[in-house]
């Protein structure tokens, strides 16, 4: 691992919000990540279709009350990998990697999505060291089968359905994590995730698929043992992810809240910044106090 000094974060409240980016080498990898802003630390991981600017919303947002930190994944532009594939089995210890370069003690810790496997997985090996995990669209690697409160006709008829929905926008030239919504309401912000998207050529994106979908194998429980609170958002159109997976997942794990977002697919933090904003600073808030709130910067 490069062991370069890491960016120093100030918790002053004065003066212009820093911000830095640096790259940091790691097991056959090289990881590109951005800091900004000062106070409680918030880290976010990306989906399958992003990279560290899918959170451009997110950091805008929060850097004014925190301390923001986006990267991006092995093999993600404009992360690397010296060969292969990405194999989701290491991004936890990438995660673990970054913590340790940056000195971060404990952070709130953010998956979409792919980086849900990211989060919980690094959950369950340090959960001393996360104050708070969001899950946004995404169980990770916590199986939905193997939730008691699972509605089985609820599954079944949301992967008849979805499957349905997304080849016919693939049909369409549209992208499902973006969502059929996205791409007739808001179609500039649909084309700048498609530009984010596109960022990373040549990446297997099905080879990582497959493998995110084999790690899937763990009880709910392991992951409420871990007593971290839970904030799960799940937007209400999702043709990727399940949503009745999340709402069943809420019912298993003691410390965890649902929020659904309305009128929203598999990207709620892209499509819906301003509502799903609100949500995660309404579930720091709950934890940390009125000093996490942005409103009254």
């Amino acid at each position: 691992m490069n062991e370069k000094e890491p960016v120093p974060m100030s918790s002053s409240n004065e003066g212009p919000i820093p911000r830095a980016s640096g790259r940091l080498r790691v097991d056959g990898a090289e990881l590109h990540y951005e800091v900004s802003g000062r106070g409680p630390v918030i880290v976010f991981a990306h989906g399958l279709g992003g990279n560290h600017m899918s959170w451009w919303q997110q950091v805008a947002y929060f850097e004014r009350s925190h301390t923001c930190v986006s990267f991006a994944h092995r093999g993600f532009f404009p992360s690397t990998l010296d060969a292969g594939d990405p194999d989701p089995l290491r991004y936890a210890d990438d995660l673990r990697a970054l913590f340790e370069h940056l000195k971060l003690d404990r952070a709130h810790l953010v998956g979409q999505s792919m980086g849900g496997w990211t989060a919980v997985e690094f959950c369950l090996r340090h959960p001393e060291r996360i104050a708070s995990l969001v899950l946004s669209a995404t169980t990770g690697s916590i199986d939905p089968a193997r939730m008691r409160t699972l509605d089985a006709s609820a599954l079944a008829r949301w992967t008849s359905e979805s499957a349905q929905t997304a080849q016919a926008l693939r049909s369409a030239g549209g992208l499902p994590a973006a969502g059929a919504r996205m791409a007739t309401e808001q179609a500039d912000l649909h084309g700048l995730y498609r530009l984010i998207d596109g960022l990373s050529r040549g990446l297997n994106k099905e080879a990582v698929r497959a493998r995110l979908h084999a790690m899937r194998q763990r009880e709910p429980s392991v992951l409420a043992a871990t007593g971290v609170p839970v904030l799960l958002v799940s937007p209400d159109e999702d043709i990727v992810i399940a949503p009745p997976a999340l709402r069943a997942l809420a019912g298993e794990l003691p410390a965890a809240r649902l929020a659904i977002v309305e009128a929203a697919g598999h990207s709620p933090y892209f499509e819906r910044a301003s509502v799903f904003n609100r949500h995660l600073e309404e579930f720091f808030r709950s934890l940390e106090g009125p000093q996490a709130s942005t409103t009254d910067q």
